[in-house]
């Protein structure tokens, strides 16, 4: 099977193109940096040629209100691509949460717009919304930093491997059509400041961490379940313990 893969050089992106790959199908991975660029059109048609399935794991470079515009016009223009070339399959990577986000945020806002654009276009799809990343929870930890304290909201948290995402999203390439969402995340739930305190510790962090009822999440005021998947959702092995040793391993 022909699977080109939007954002196919970046974290999520080659690790699907490689997986994919390895099992047996012509998996193409699609950026600026190997011509394709969907924001101006550049390449789409020539790279979904014989194309039966499109993957758009990529994402906005800004988390403003730009985020909107490069969406809306990504997105319309790979689905008039797709259908002009006969893709039958649109599979796109969002985050769990995402209806409740887009009421604080501007990027979540943009992302439900694409997901609804992708709904009502003219392409049969899947969207696959997961967990924050382990990548990502020392980023939430300097962005909460507010002279060495940590200020986590008392919510949980439900995060999973970018592997773990790739398999996810692979899945749902070599599957029919959907059409519909589903939710995927790792297997353990904590409460962030559990969480993130942990992954300090295990850096060597000595920030303290402190649960903050005032604090919020990329701007965004969240409540307990904002972050965590449905009981609906699809979870992945990978234990955070485990990845943390894989991660130390590799240091």
């Amino acid at each position: 099977m022909r699977i080109v893969v939007i954002g196919g050089t970046g974290r999520i992106g080659s690790r699907l193109v490689h997986g994919l790959n390895e099992h047996g199908h012509d998996a193409v991975a699609a950026a600026p940096s190997t011509g394709v660029n969907t924001l101006t059109g550049e390449g789409l048609s020539d790279v979904l040629t014989g194309a039966q399935v499109v993957v758009d794991v990529s994402n906005s470079p800004t988390l403003d209100g730009a985020a909107k515009e490069f969406f809306d016009t990504a997105t319309k223009n790979l689905l008039e691509a797709e259908s002009l070339a006969g893709v039958g399959h649109h599979v796109a990577l969002s985050v769990v949460g995402t209806d409740q986000l887009a009421k604080g945020s501007e990027y979540f806002e943009a992302k439900l717009a694409q997901e609804k654009l992708i709904s009502e276009g003219p392409v049969p799809f899947s969207i696959v919304r997961a967990t924050q990343f382990f990548e990502f929870l020392m980023v939430i930890a300097d962005s909460s930093t507010v002279d060495d304290v940590v200020h986590l909201p008392p919510a949980y948290i439900q995060p999973m491997a970018s592997g773990d995402v790739a398999e996810a999203v692979a899945i749902a390439a070599v599957n029919a059509p959907s059409n519909g969402i589903t939710e995927v995340g790792g297997p353990q739930r904590f409460t962030m400041a559990d969480l993130i305190g942990t992954a300090l510790t295990a850096r060597g962090d000595s920030r303290k961490v402190i649960v903050d009822s005032d604090a919020t999440y990329w701007g965004i005021h969240i409540d307990e379940r904002t972050l965590v998947p449905g009981e609906d959702a699809t979870l992945f092995d990978t234990r955070f313990e485990d990845w943390i040793l894989e991660a130390a391993a590799k240091t």
